[in-house]
């Protein structure tokens, strides 16, 4: 005896697809207009939904910006992942994996989930929601460039050397906010790694 599946119905599609298209808005919003420039309104006239359709997933601005923070922030995790598997015929430079970390930490989704951390910064019911939403974040680019650098955190002080590198890349990032920064931290990036190479004596 054979089953069938069931199918989707139309509806959660749809909705799935409008949730989606919401967040992804509201990324872009975020990333080029900022905090006090994103509302339930103009995400909603991006996404190309009505108000009453982007309210039923997301009741206040707080709710969508931290969601679409979120899943901007595993989209970044998840591309970081991809380019990786993409390098696992062989063993990713430590060059390659900080410039990696530069690429992900300069991007729109980037620039969205700064803008978040400043309105959090005076609003503590956001930084309620924020700061978890971090942490995640934070444990996961740690995890994967530990993995990715093949580095051995039983020997002192190469945790703090891979906190360091995030930090690096992270203020790099900040640092393109206001402008192109591309060729200064492409050079930094370069001396970083030879850094890092020491550091944790790899050859």
């Amino acid at each position: 005896m054979t089953t069938q599946a069931i199918p989707r119905e139309p509806q959660q599609d749809r909705s799935r697809a409008t949730r989606r298209r919401l967040l992804e808005a509201a990324v872009d919003r975020l990333a080029s207009v900022g905090w006090t420039g994103t509302t339930v309104a103009t995400v909603a006239e991006r996404a190309g939904v009505s108000r009453g359709a982007a309210q039923h997933h997301f009741r206040t601005r707080e709710e969508l910006v931290t969601a679409a923070v979120e899943y901007g922030s595993e989209v970044r995790m998840a591309q970081m992942r991809e380019h990786l598997d993409a390098l696992a015929d062989r063993r990713p430079s430590t060059l390659d994996v900080v410039t990696l970390l530069g690429e992900m930490y300069t991007t729109p989704l980037f620039r969205a989930a700064l803008q978040l951390w400043v309105a959090a910064s005076s609003d503590e019911q956001l930084r309620a929601q924020v700061l978890p939403l971090e942490a995640r974040v934070g444990r996961e680019a740690h995890r994967l460039t530990v993995e990715a650098l093949g580095a051995d955190e039983s020997v002192p002080g190469v945790r703090e050397t891979v906190q360091a590198t995030l930090d690096l890349v992270r203020g790099l990032g900040l640092a393109d906010l206001l402008t192109d920064d591309s060729a200064r931290r492409t050079r930094l990036l370069r001396q970083w790694a030879t850094t890092l190479d020491l550091a944790l004596s790899r050859h």
